[in-house]
């Protein structure tokens, strides 16, 4: 089965995990993608991950996990002949990402109006924490900065222990996503004429995962909190120690709330007065 990106080519410009997650997700797609480095140091990831061998290789299990199917070049692209080789491939490229902060890429003489002299639809993405303007776009952005701005951290965990990191770098993959998505979208305007330039915050695009927490605050009234492994929409829900081990419950209707109650032995909760509320509910809900 043909991939759908399969004739597209991308510059990869990007370091650490946003970038480069958004540009593996297009060469998982089928895109030719070439990852371009700085000379001698290269993408940090290179040195980070769990194995300290494969970091001192440069070769970090970080880096490993959002690179493959990348070809790769190095590039100084502060020096003239580096720009010169860059600007040479950008006229073969339908697709740049880079992730540096707003404004480097103009003071390199490379930003989206230059390059756009050598190719005209050239879809260019620029990837940052806060965006290309605003108050805050100067600022570096770290995952965990981003979580904590976006209000992520204040409902992860529980009343105890909250504001609590997502156990995973759930921003900067939420960043590369968007940003995959985004060109993808605009590599199936195949009528378009002229480039595109896509400004991707981590920040709004992580904001824009937090739905329904956000629209039960703005329109409900309902404030966030943390509720552990809990859940606002059901109940019960979460993980539960039992003799047998861990027992990880979501029953989001009354026929599953029911079933679980049969499960355990307790098919009088059913019927239990502390629950007819939601029987009632499940009764004249429209189906």
């Amino acid at each position: 089965m043909h991939k759908p990106l399969r004739h597209v080519r991308v510059l990869d410009l990007t370091n650490v995990l946003a970038g480069p997650f958004c540009c593996h997700q297009l060469a998982h797609m089928g895109a030719e993608v070439i990852k371009v480095e700085t000379p001698g140091t290269g993408d940090l990831a290179r040195q980070l991950g769990a194995d300290a061998e494969l970091n001192q290789r440069l070769m970090g299990v970080s880096f490993l996990a959002q690179n493959p199917g990348k070809q790769s070049i190095t590039l100084n692209l502060k020096h003239a002949r580096g720009k010169e080789v860059f600007r040479k491939l950008v006229q073969s490229a339908d697709v740049v990402v880079e992730n540096f902060r707003p404004g480097v890429m103009t003071r390199l003489g490379l930003g989206f109006e230059t390059l756009k002299q050598d190719n005209p639809r050239l879809i260019y993405c620029a990837i940052s924490g806060f965006g290309q303007d605003g108050p805050l776009s100067d600022l570096p952005a770290y995952d965990q900065i981003i979580q904590g701005m976006s209000g992520v951290m204040s409902i992860t965990g529980d009343a105890q222990t909250a504001p609590y990191r997502v156990g995973y770098p759930v921003s900067d993959t939420i960043g590369g996503i968007t940003a995959a998505f985004a060109i993808a979208a605009s590599l199936a305007d195949h009528q378009r004429t002229e480039g595109y330039f896509i400004d991707v915050s981590m920040l709004e695009a992580t904001l824009a995962t937090m739905g329904w927490v956000v629209s039960n605050h703005l329109i409900a009234g309902k404030a966030p909190a943390p509720m552990g492994n809990e859940n606002f929409t059901a109940s019960p829900s979460g993980t539960f120690r039992t003799g047998d081990g861990l027992l990880n419950i979501a029953a989001n209707k009354q026929e599953q709330f029911e079933a679980v109650c049969r499960v355990v032995g307790r098919p009088d909760l059913i019927v239990d007065d502390r629950f007819a509320a939601r029987r009632r509910a499940w009764r004249t809900a429209p189906r």
